[in-house]
């Protein structure tokens, strides 16, 4: 998910969609620990994508306390 496409979404709406990239990144974690990963680099895709949605959640959290 791209940095323009997660500043579109609400706060709530990243909250959202940040609590589903951790349970897919500790799934995935998960499956690497058993062996059955087939694509071990969305590891790192995954972990990536949280922290953008979490530096745009705290922008539109300041952004809105300032308001």
């Amino acid at each position: 998910m791209k940095a323009k496409e997660v500043r579109e979404l609400s706060i709530s709406e990243i909250a959202k969609k940040t609590r589903e990239t951790r349970k897919s990144l500790l799934n995935l974690n998960l499956r690497k620990t058993s062996g059955l990963v087939e694509k071990p680099h969305q590891i790192k895709v995954f972990r990536r994508n949280i922290a953008r949605l979490e530096t745009i959640y705290k922008e539109k959290l300041n952004a809105s306390k300032k308001a």
